[in-house]
């Protein structure tokens, strides 16, 4: 056998493997005599029909054994004898593959195609820089969480001199069918909390529901807009039947140091709970604020650092990208099966431009942990299965079984290990603090699509119920 190495790219090999006529012959010889043995052919005894005979009757079979049988270990001797460590399943391409001849007259030659890791280049990440912007938290932030709470420990009051009027509070039973699908399942929900007027309800149910008393039922359509938050109702036409239950008032408590006391929380006064708020807003700043200068590092130490990236670990990541997505949409109600195909491809195709970012990054990350001699011990890992465990409540046990399903320890210690290599990283870069900018205006901008689903997703968590 000899084999001859091309290099196609820095991640892409060839090798030409020419098979000798003589050990192709060989071969042939024996698949030959294994038909012959087997084969029940008419006017002769089984296994004594002449051998020109058994290669003429069953030339396909043969050929295609001769061709199964030799090459796969050809391929991967070839494979050992060039040090290729192939990221996939080679692919293989036979010269002349429609005419070849297996019976020893000519060699057999094969060009296998191999993808495999690059050399990256030792990466140059001392003194990059980066600026720390921490958002500063203010009163109002740490008013709205205490209006929260405040929600959280409402009581509804209900009214009985009087119909509901914009404010209130209207519990009904819901029943909704689709005016353009008598098929479709209906929209179901009971004890449905509507409050008239608030700005998150859509708002032709404020307006139905404004006027009504308790046991009265109202029967009322909506029409959705194309726009709606909602995909499954978006563009949709709903009859509503409600059945109302209970109609009151909000009361919501007084904001003072009895209210903390009863939070039953440790606080004593109102000053205590917004100097925990403030002390604990301020602890997620600063890790926003650590992780963003991280993100920023990352980023510049990729675009330092150009080399070709395998195809085959690109198309790996842009599918858990596209899958992620898929498994967000129909957590969102979108029904994927009704995703049009060109917008998947779309998608994917986009992705594959962060999915090479995120490998390339991968392998830097890499090759800086093994500059920084980045060790990982069993403890450590230990501690962050508990601690991951805790994140997720649930027991260590239980959390391992799901782990052993996705990479076992291997994937927490190299989580770990790319962890201490970003820290090598954010340790000799040259990081400095600035004055926080709003950067939410300079985001990449969404899809349509997108911004469908994200468009008042809060006034559709109000509604989520009525919709599933």
């Amino acid at each position: 056998m000899n084999t001859e190495l091309k290099d196609v790219s820095a991640t892409n090999k060839e090798i030409r493997i020419e098979v000798s006529p003589d050990e192709v012959r060989t071969h042939y010889d024996l698949v030959s005599k294994k038909y012959a043995n087997q084969a029940d052919v008419p006017g002769f005894r089984k296994g004594l029909a002449p051998l020109d005979v058994i290669r003429l009757r069953y030339k396909d079979q043969i050929k295609n054994d001769v061709i199964q049988e030799l090459l796969p270990p050809k391929v991967t001797l070839a494979i050992q004898e060039h040090g290729l460590q192939p990221l996939t399943e080679p692919h293989l391409h036979l010269e002349n593959a429609e005419t070849v001849k297996v019976n020893g007259s000519e060699p057999l030659v094969i060009n296998v195609h191999v993808q495999v890791m690059p050399e990256v280049p030792e990466p140059q990440f001392e003194g990059l820089e980066a600026t720390r912007r921490t958002r500063p938290v203010n009163d109002e932030e740490i008013d709205n969480i205490i209006d929260e709470r405040r929600q959280q420990q409402s009581t509804l009051i209900p009214v009985e001199d009087r119909k509901s009027e914009d404010g209130d509070m209207v519990i009904v039973d819901l029943i909704g069918t689709f005016t353009d699908d008598e098929d479709a399942d209906p929209i179901e929900v009971n004890d449905l909390e509507v409050q008239l007027g608030d700005e998150l309800i859509e708002k032709s149910f404020s307006e139905n529901l404004v006027g009504v008393e308790e046991d009265d039922e109202k029967e009322f359509t909506v029409e959705y807009p194309n726009e709606f938050s909602s995909p499954a109702l978006a563009g949709r036409t709903v009859n509503y039947k409600a059945k109302v239950k209970t109609v009151g008032t909000i009361e919501l408590p007084e904001i003072d140091d009895e209210w903390v006391s009863s939070l039953d929380e440790g606080f004593e006064s109102i000053e205590d709970l917004r100097n925990k708020l403030k002390e604990d807003m301020e602890a997620v700043a600063t890790a926003d604020a650590d992780s963003r200068v991280k993100n920023d590092l990352i980023a510049k130490l990729i675009e330092k650092h150009q080399f070709e990236v395998p195809n085959a670990l690109i198309e790996s990541q842009a599918q858990n990208l596209l899958n992620n997505f898929a498994q967000d949409l129909a957590q969102r109600g979108v029904d994927l099966s009704k995703v049009e195909q060109d917008y998947i491809e779309t998608t994917y195709n986009q992705m594959k431009s962060q999915a090479e970012r995120d490998v390339r990054g991968a392998m830097l990350l890499e090759k800086i942990a093994e500059a920084e001699k980045v060790e990982v011990n069993k403890e450590e890992v230990q501690e962050e299965i508990e601690k991951m465990a805790q994140y997720y409540q649930t027991s260590v046990e239980e959390f391992r079984k799901s782990l052993d399903q996705q990479g076992g320890e291997a994937m927490i210690e190299n989580n770990l290990r790319t962890r201490k290599a970003v820290d090598a990283l954010v340790d000799k870069a040259k990081v400095t603090d600035g004055e926080w900018v709003d950067e939410s205006q300079n985001q990449p901008e969404i899809t349509e699509k997108e911004e469908e689903i994200e468009k008042d997703e809060s006034s559709a968590e109000k509604e989520s119920k009525s919709e599933e």
